[in-house]
């Protein structure tokens, strides 16, 4: 009987694993055929629980770990089976199966600089970029979550790829949201959060100057963050910050899918900077439980969201404007002078 084999090494975090819980969360409800799992070892306690009846492959993060994994995937893929690629990069090693690969990073398929990451960061994706773009015509059909992706793989594919758009997440963990909700009315904890890691997408660098900006105008509005073990650099930038302008900024670290749902439930609002995102999964979120947001003029916002207030994210007076008209707090507009006042400031 043709198999599915679920090729997700790498995926441990963020939103790829909490849309990877929920597929296999939902495996057996969904299809007759079996699941064959190749998954990282990282993500083992949180996965297993909801691993479908099945032999699971558990992959760990080194080069052998993932040159391992590639192996028993060619080994095990037959004609006739589909390889699913969860991870967004088509297999390093030739197969016999058909190869479906669902894209969920966008730096995978632009050509934007990669400057501002970290050095091995920037290694690793500019060989992810050369494997998708080498091996893009082996791949049967692409996977994607909004039109704009869509658009661009079509775009950078430079061929006639089969993309099907599928938005997917599973409600339950919204749904327990929203049943443990505050009472209305109740204070909240925070004016702004939001939920990302320090990637440099992620644009923590231009919010940070757009509060630093905002304390210099006298408002500070409290922020709350998350980011995880491997921004180091980014939370001694950002406490550096808070210590000099007095800004009202807090990296509550990275935390577990549920607790990230209740910490909405804590905010005025969500304010996503980010520059790139394949789906922006918690745009989604913040939607779905009432949460006002504040995000980029981007199509992958519009994709998802109809934001409250939008900015340019390269710009840190846009970012602060957005903020301060949020805040009922708008800037007043220069006033338009006639050409003799303008004439009269040359002797002044």
């Amino acid at each position: 009987m043709p198999k599915i084999l679920l090729h997700a090494p790498n995926v441990h975090v963020g939103g790829g694993l909490v849309l990877l819980e929920a597929l296999l969360r939902h495996w057996p409800h969904a299809t007759g055929q079996a699941l064959h799992g190749i998954l990282d070892a990282r993500a083992r306690d949180r996965l297993a629980p909801v691993c479908p009846d099945g032999s699971t492959f558990w992959t760990t993060s080194s080069l052998r770990g993932r040159y391992a994994a590639e192996r028993h995937l060619q080994a095990q893929a037959a004609p006739g089976d589909t390889v699913l690629c969860f991870h967004g990069l088509p297999p390093l090693l030739h197969h016999r199966a058909r190869t479906v690969v669902f894209v969920q990073n966008r730096l995978l398929i632009e050509s934007t600089s990669l400057a501002h990451y970290a050095l091995p960061s920037r290694l690793r994706l500019h060989g992810e970029r050369t494997l998708c773009h080498r091996r893009r015509h082996q791949v049967a059909a692409y996977l994607v979550q909004t039109p704009s992706m869509a658009r661009l793989l079509s775009a950078w594919h430079g061929g006639d790829p089969t993309v099907h758009v599928v938005p997917f997440m599973d409600d339950l963990p919204l749904a327990r949201a929203l049943a443990a909700s505050p009472a209305s009315g109740a204070a909240v904890s925070w004016d702004f959060v939001y939920v990302a890691d320090g990637e440099a997408h992620k644009n923590h660098r231009v919010l940070l100057q757009a509060w630093q900006r905002l304390a210099a105008e006298g408002l500070r509005p409290t922020l709350a963050l998350t980011l995880s073990p491997r921004d180091a650099g980014l939370r001694q930038q950002i406490d550096e910050a808070v210590a000099q302008h007095g800004l009202r900024i807090t990296d509550l670290g990275h935390r577990p899918h549920a607790e990230v749902l209740a910490l909405y439930r804590q905010a005025s609002a969500l304010i996503f900077p980010s520059t790139t995102e394949s789906f922006g999964l918690p745009l989604i979120e913040a939607r779905r439980l009432g949460l006002p947001i504040l995000a980029p003029e981007l199509d992958y916002v519009r994709d998802v969201c109809e934001p409250a207030e939008t900015f340019d994210p390269h710009s840190a007076v846009s970012m602060a404007r957005a903020v301060r008209r949020f805040l009922g707090q708008s800037e007043p507009i220069a006033p338009v002078v006639t050409p003799e006042r303008f004439i009269a400031h040359l002797t002044l």
